[in-house]
């Protein structure tokens, strides 16, 4: 705890009560409150609202594609979330409260804005690397996705920004508490969401469009919905590939399906990088841009100082967590090829998360039985050392990949639009039409 009088502290409820629909919206609680609680959360927060103001804004000065692809990032999230909230057999996660929730407390404002800082962060890095085939180009924004969310990852299981379901047996297998599973995911629904988003558009108009040239409204509207509402099912489908065969049928632990699946795609976008369109030059950073290369820096450098600075044990999170019930009652988990169980309920004197307890609470007092909302604490790392290592890496690997992708080569200042010339036949011989990129 950061000190001071902490408002809610202890407070155990089994159900809340709204008064509106506008309340059960919305609700705004005092940002102060939240920095005494959970000064690392507060940081976080607030990390993810800066980049999205200035995503939105270099966005809008790119033109073309970039704020319809910042919209279909937004949908996404949205999407994502509100089903993974709203379909039992998904809900597995509670997020902790931060300044703005929304949907009944469960949805911090923050998140809806972290995909697009995901999205657009790899997007723009993915377009620079002139892969020849499209689609790899979908795979490479998923593998940056991946290298970006995961100090966010380590960090907010282990600073209890939010708490996993104790039994799911699709989150059971961790690495820093982080579910293997949740780079999975980060990969396969940014591959998936960036294949909607860029192919089909061409359902919608009979033009032959530059890939970040901008059509009408109504060219452009269909792909953004199409890729916020599809490409997390489209994602399931990668699930079927490596995850549900083998872990449903022969219990290959999610450590070996993720990484599989992990490092298959850095290869295919190894191999196809290796012969890429790049002639040695690079797109010149201007002044926009290089407010999001600091605003990446600032993502890496907030989630290496956290536990430099912090202890995890001082968090306090207050808010809606695993209802807390009968430690017998189970549920049906539906797979693909198998049918898994989990409890309905945390089972408080049984659980096995042991990056938070109760500790900080008078006593030790554990919630009781109905509880939904109620206050849990965060415990000390086991090796600080470890993780300042592990992120000090993720970070250097960060800093090589994303430092090549945008400086390597000699800079060109781009004409009007960012815009290349491509060879197009023509009944006079060969002219050269100008496409956005």
């Amino acid at each position: 705890m950061a000190g001071g009088k902490i408002d809610g502290f202890g407070v155990e409820l089994e159900k809340i009560e709204y008064k509106s629909v506008a309340d059960w919206f919305i609700r705004f609680q005092d940002p102060l409150n939240i920095y005494r609680a959970h000064p690392s959360y507060f940081y976080c927060e607030a990390v993810f609202l800066l980049g999205a103001i200035l995503i939105a804004v270099h966005s809008c000065w790119k033109g073309g594609r970039w704020p319809f692809l910042f919209l279909a990032a937004l949908g996404q999230g949205l999407t994502v979330e509100l089903i993974s909230y709203w379909i039992p057999y998904i809900d597995n996660f509670w997020q902790g409260q931060t300044s703005i929730m929304l949907f009944g407390h469960r949805l911090p404002l923050y998140i809806m804005f972290l995909y697009p800082v995901f999205y657009y962060h790899s997007s723009w890095a993915a377009s620079k690397l002139k892969l020849r085939c499209p689609l790899v180009e979908h795979v490479a924004v998923g593998v940056l996705v991946v290298l970006i969310d995961i100090p966010y990852d380590i960090i907010g299981a282990k600073f209890v920004h939010w708490i996993w379901h104790d039994t799911d047996p699709n989150i059971e297998h961790r690495h820093y508490w982080v579910p293997w599973n949740s780079y999975y995911f980060h990969a396969c629904f940014a591959a998936s969401w960036s294949f909607i988003f860029h192919s089909t558009r061409r359902w919608f108009t009979s033009k032959n469009l530059g890939k970040w040239e901008s059509g009408s409204i109504s060219t452009e509207l269909p792909p953004v919905l199409l890729a916020a509402l599809f490409g997390m099912p489209v994602g399931c489908l990668f699930f079927t590939i490596f995850y549900h065969p083998f872990h449903d049928l022969f219990n290959v632990h999610s450590e070996v399906t993720s990484v599989t699946l992990l490092v298959t795609f850095i290869v295919i976008v190894w191999r196809f990088d290796r012969n890429s369109l790049r002639t040695g030059s690079v797109e010149k950073i201007r002044c926009l841009d290089w407010t999001l290369i600091i605003h990446l820096i600032l993502h890496y450098l907030t989630f290496l100082l956290i536990p430099v600075f912090f202890n995890p044990e001082d968090a306090v999170s207050m808010g809606l967590h695993e209802p807390v019930g009968d430690c017998n009652k189970t549920v049906q988990v539906p797979g693909l090829f198998k049918t898994l169980q989990k409890r309905v309920f945390l089972c408080v004197t049984d659980y096995d998360e042991a990056y938070y307890d109760f500790h900080c609470l008078p006593g030790q007092k554990l919630p009781k039985e109905g509880s939904s909302w109620y206050t849990v604490c965060g415990t000390p790392f086991e090796n600080r050392v470890e993780y300042i290592l592990i992120l000090s890496l993720i970070a250097f690997v960060a800093f090589m990949v994303f430092s090549s992708i945008h400086f390597d080569g000699k800079p060109s200042t781009p004409t009007s639009a960012a815009v290349t010339s491509v060879p197009k036949k023509a009944s006079g011989g060969v002219r050269k039409k100008a496409k956005i990129q």
